[in-house]
């Protein structure tokens, strides 16, 4: 009891990001967002595998094809959600008490509110979104199934959406270990239901869907009844949850940038998906290596998105009290970090290249050997995305996020298109050369990002917190 108690009540578990160790604070930071993504992960394939091993093959294609239809609508959720935790940072850095307390319950206030529109939209116009993905499929019950799993999860969207702003409160304050500890009950929880529903009552993906949504409201509830325990200023007092108009201002200045840019970026990626399967050779070789090359890419990413998570609450901490200074140093050891982290997943992936291909897919040689090709061309290009996801962190935490978003939606999304239809059309429609489109956008990106960093970005120009003392240069 003791254990579960001091879960929920710590006598510090919010981080002060403002003083001690540059290196040790954004390590610390980045270990359990680490720890906690690395186990997302590890249980969403457990949902594959589960349904795939005991489900019908429709059934294992309807939930292998609806990932960019919830990420659309998620990431529209998780831009906004990042706004909050910016304009949150910044005011504890600052001390501004009084501010963090309205700004939290005007986060969950807006959270209830996008929860009940985005429940509504998301059942409704499920079939829409599945008419243009499987518009020739509709005929051998993947369409069907889809439709049964879409509803379902976005019938029960809420508890995701809360679970994540509560956790980003509890992240804006320094405090990451508390939410991982929460993904890891929910995961274990998902884990074991999907085998119950699945394995032994036969529910198919229904069984997978309810297992997730119920995985996500014991995450939900976990975490919102810390933050109602919690003895600082995020703690949540349901009478005063409401918004404050101006500081949802100040949130969607920041989060609709992000947001808009998470969204088009995933619609983007399901054209993305039609190069790749009409790329010359056969579909199924072609589809399955890029599937078993893409269950590799979410784990090689893991390390620069934690850090940079842990880059914008150290600069938007900071910068809540001015110290420009130590907000840049902030910036340097985190793209040391990311670099280093990720030359070493590198140069594992390049080297047991065939062994990685071969986890998901190792009974078609073809798939393995052209997974095998994607991922040691593909791999060494993921240095440039530590520059992207870093400076743009920075940038959020600063509270500049239009930036960001013109300069990925532009490389992402524009340029991206571009370089694939010109090589599917002009030069060359093998996998390969298609698949070089992901590097080219990194590329593109991670350019446009240091000419911008370098020559326009201002740390203090897009201030959230009111002057109170000048910039520590």
């Amino acid at each position: 009891m003791t254990a579960i108690r001091k879960l929920f009540i710590r006598k510090k578990s919010d981080v002060d990001m403002t003083e001690g160790s540059i290196a040790a604070n954004i390590i610390m930071f980045a270990l359990p967002l680490l720890a906690g993504n690395l186990f997302q992960q590890l249980y969403n394939m457990v949902d594959t595998l589960v349904i795939g091993h005991f489900g019908e093959s429709g059934e294992y294609a309807a939930v292998g094809s609806i990932a960019p239809i919830i990420n659309i609508l998620i990431g529209l959720f998780m831009g906004l959600s990042s706004g909050a935790g910016v304009v949150i940072s910044q005011y504890y850095g600052a001390k501004k008490e009084d501010k963090v307390h309205d700004s939290v319950h005007t986060s969950i206030a807006m959270t209830v509110i996008l929860g009940i529109i985005f429940t509504v939209v998301g059942v409704l116009m499920a079939p829409l979104f599945l008419d243009i993905m499987l518009e020739n499929e509709s005929d051998d019950g993947v369409f069907n199934y889809a439709k049964q799993y879409l509803t379902i999860y976005f019938s029960g969207v809420m508890g995701l959406m809360v679970y994540n702003m509560c956790s980003g409160i509890m992240r804006a304050v320094g405090d990451s270990s508390r939410p991982f500890y929460f993904l890891v009950i929910s995961s274990v929880v998902n884990i074991v239901l999907d085998l119950l529903f699945v394995a032994t009552f036969k529910m198919g993906v229904v069984g997978v869907a309810l297992a997730t949504v119920i995985a996500q409201w014991i995450s939900a509830i976990l975490a919102f009844i810390t933050l109602m325990r919690e003895k600082n200023c995020v703690r949540i007092m349901l009478k005063d949850i409401r918004i404050h108009t101006k500081l949802l201002g100040k949130i969607v200045k920041v989060g609709i940038p992000a947001a808009i840019q998470m969204a088009l970026t995933s619609f983007s990626n399901m054209f993305v998906q039609a190069y790749v399967a009409g790329a010359n050779g056969a579909q199924v070789v072609n589809l399955g290596a890029w599937t078993s090359y893409s269950k590799i890419d979410a784990f090689l990413f893991l390390p620069t998105q934690s850090i940079s998570l842990s880059a914008t609450t150290f600069v938007a901490q900071n910068l809540g009290i001015n110290n420009v200074k130590r907000a840049k140093k902030g910036v340097k050891i985190s793209v040391g970090l990311s670099a280093c982290t990720t030359a070493v997943c590198i140069i594992i992936v390049m080297i047991f290249a065939p062994f990685f291909a071969s986890l998901f897919k190792n009974d078609d040689e073809n798939i393995v050997l052209l997974a095998t090709t994607l991922l040691r061309y593909i791999s060494p290009f993921y240095i440039c995305t530590c520059v992207n996801q870093i400076f743009s962190a920075v940038m959020r935490g600063a509270g500049d996020s239009k930036a960001p978003m013109i300069i990925m939606l532009t490389s992402f999304v524009g340029m991206r298109q571009i370089y694939l239809y010109i090589m599917s059309n002009y030069i060359s429609n093998n996998l390969l050369p298609i698949g070089m489109g992901y590097p080219f956008g990194w590329i593109s990106c991670a350019l446009i990002t240091l000419i911008y960093y370098k020559f326009f970005f201002n740390f203090t120009s897009n201030k959230i917190v009111e002057d109170d003392a000048p910039a520590e240069e």
